[in-house]
């Protein structure tokens, strides 16, 4: 009897191929990329509607349509902003964890998000510790795919809510997005740069709006290669002489879940990196302070600056749910089916 061989390597690197060359659905937000100027103006001024909109009637928006938020890693802030954006709008939600559902038995991604288009659900919010994971689960499910942070690669959420912020703080207004409105704004965000999807996602969006990004941190965690993100990416290990040079400043934790055996001078790098009430004081009078958390008080920054007149952490936190109510009804277009 014939010997039933199976597909080609090549035959199976054709079709591995093939997955990732299949459109992903318009309403999904993968990346920074994905948004145009125009749709960042879009984004946010539909933001700006939704915050003001009769609660009432938002909540008619979206109604009864099915979000599914689907989190294999822990999340205080992206996880409960998605969630309370979609029940804002109407929708029904259900969280999914790896610690409570069939993934713990070791399900895949694929089969993960196939079960759940097939109960019903029309958008899927993701956060996994796995770069490219988004682009899979679009790829297979065709549902609109929100990314909530993928491993090291990016969070475009947050990068538009710490836009919104910063828009906030400067007085521009949302309708006046567009190439030029940051030219002449420097951003500098400093700590565990390597590490951070969110420092990439800001890097990607910021400077296409005439923004200049300054990274800063020790060689081990932002090495020389991070100017690759895109133009408008410059390194300054100095933070004092980065701070003078901005006019809005984040502050990133070191994550030690990510570290891999890296071993970092935790006194060294508060003396060098910490953003402290003199340094601040000093350096960046009037600047804003963000931090997209969790914050490690004590560490990369103190708590009289945390909780003082220039932080704008809480109101980074508070446009998450605008935001996102934004692309959860950009996802959905909006409307009933």
């Amino acid at each position: 009897m014939a010997e039933t061989k199976g597909p080609s390597r090549k035959a199976q690197k054709l079709s591995t191929l093939s997955l990732f060359q299949q459109p992903i659905h318009p309403g999904s937000a993968i990346s920074a990329m994905n948004f145009s100027v125009a749709a960042v103006r879009q984004i946010l001024l539909a933001a700006d509607a939704l915050e003001r909109e009769d609660p009432l009637r938002r909540a008619k928006r979206l109604a009864k349509r099915r979000v599914a938020l689907l989190f294999y890693e822990a999340s205080t802030r992206t996880r409960t902003s998605f969630e309370l954006a979609a029940k804002a709008l109407g929708a029904d939600t259900t969280l999914v964890s790896s610690l409570s559902s069939s993934i713990e038995k070791g399900e895949t991604l694929k089969d993960t998000g196939i079960t759940l288009k097939a109960l019903g659900a029309e958008c899927i919010i993701l956060r996994s510790p796995y770069s490219g994971a988004p682009y899979l689960l679009a790829q297979t499910t065709g549902l609109p795919v929100l990314n909530a942070g993928d491993g090291m690669a990016e969070h475009p959420s947050q990068a538009l809510l710490d836009l919104r912020t910063i828009l906030q703080r400067l007085k521009i207004r949302a309708s006046a997005v567009n190439e030029k409105c940051l030219r002449g704004i420097t951003l500098t965000i400093c700590g565990d740069v390597l590490h951070s999807r969110v420092a990439r996602s800001n890097a990607l969006l910021l400077p296409r709006l005439g923004a200049r990004i300054i990274f800063c941190g020790p060689e081990e965690l932002l090495p020389e290669s991070a100017t690759a993100m895109g133009p408008g990416v410059s390194i300054e290990r100095d933070f004092d002489t980065a701070l003078r040079q901005s006019q809005v400043a984040m502050v990133l934790r070191i994550q030690a879940e990510r570290l891999a055996g890296l071993k970092i001078d935790l006194d060294e790098y508060r003396r060098r990196y910490q953003a402290n009430t003199e340094r601040i004081a000093a350096c960046a009078p009037k600047t804003p302070i963000l931090h997209p958390g969790p914050i490690i008080r004590g560490m990369e920054i103190t708590d009289e600056v945390a909780d003082g007149p220039q932080s704008a952490i809480a109101a980074q936190v508070a446009n998450g749910v605008p935001v996102r109510m934004a692309l959860v009804a950009r996802a959905l277009k909006g409307g009933r089916r």
